[in-house]
C-alpha cells in the first residue's frame, strides 16, 4: 500500500493539473451577474458632486468600467473604449479606481475621456463592493441596475463585438419590449 500512495497522489495532482489548462482565467463567474449593481453615495471626478450609483443607471443600458491611470492594462484597452464612446452604442460610466484625481485627469487628458461620467473611488469602496481585484474590469448593467455580465482584464474589439455588443443589443430590445 505504501508504494502505491505517490503514484495515487501523482495522479490525482496530474488530473487537477491538466482539467485547469483549459479553463480560461479572464472568465471568473461573478456572484454579482443577475443581481443588482451596488447602491453606493459616490463622488463624481468631475464636479465632486454626491450622488447614489443607481440613480445613474436606472432606466440605461450602462457599460461601467473600472480604470486607473498606474494600471498598464487600463492603457491598453483605453483606444477600444474610445471607439466604442465614438459608436454612442451605449451609456458608458467610468469608475477610477484607488488612483489620485491629478493622474486621473492626466490619464485622460494624454487618452481621451470615453465616458459619459466617472466616479471617482479614491479609496476602492466601491470597487469592494463590486469585487474588484484587478484593473481593468468591465461591467454590462441593464436598464434595470441588474449586472448582466462582468469582464475581468482588457476589453478588446472582439470582446466587444462577440461578447458585450450583442448582449447590449439584447438588452435593448427587452427593455423596449417590457411594459
Amino acid at each position: 500500500m505504501g508504494k502505491f500512495l505517490p503514484l495515487a497522489i501523482f495522479v490525482v495532482l496530474a488530473w487537477f493539473l491538466y482539467d485547469g489548462l483549459g479553463r480560461d482565467t479572464k472568465k471568473l463567474p461573478s456572484p454579482l451577474i443577475g443581481k443588482a449593481f451596488p447602491d453606493l453615495i459616490v463622488e463624481d471626478f468631475n464636479s465632486g458632486e454626491k450622488y447614489s450609483t443607481q440613480s445613474q443607471l436606472k432606466g440605461k443600458i450602462t457599460l461601467v468600467n473600472v480604470w486607473a491611470s498606474w494600471c498598464v492594462t487600463c492603457r491598453a484597452e483605453h483606444q477600444t473604449l474610445m471607439n466604442i464612446a465614438q459608436s454612442k452604442s451605449v451609456h458608458m460610466i467610468g469608475v477610477n479606481y484607488k488612483d489620485t484625481h491629478k493622474e486621473g485627469q492626466v490619464f485622460l487628458d494624454r487618452l481621451g475621456n470615453p465616458y459619459d461620467q466617472i466616479i471617482f473611488d479614491e479609496q476602492g469602496k466601491l470597487g469592494l463592493e463590486l469585487g474588484v481585484y484587478a484593473t481593468p474590469e468591465t461591467f454590462v448593467v441593464d436598464s434595470q441596475g441588474i449586472i448582466r455580465d462582468k469582464r475581468i482584464g482588457q476589453l478588446t474589439p472582439q470582446i466587444w463585438k462577440e461578447r458585450f455588443l450583442p448582449l447590449i443589443q439584447q438588452l435593448k430590445i427587452s427593455a423596449k419590449t417590457k411594459p
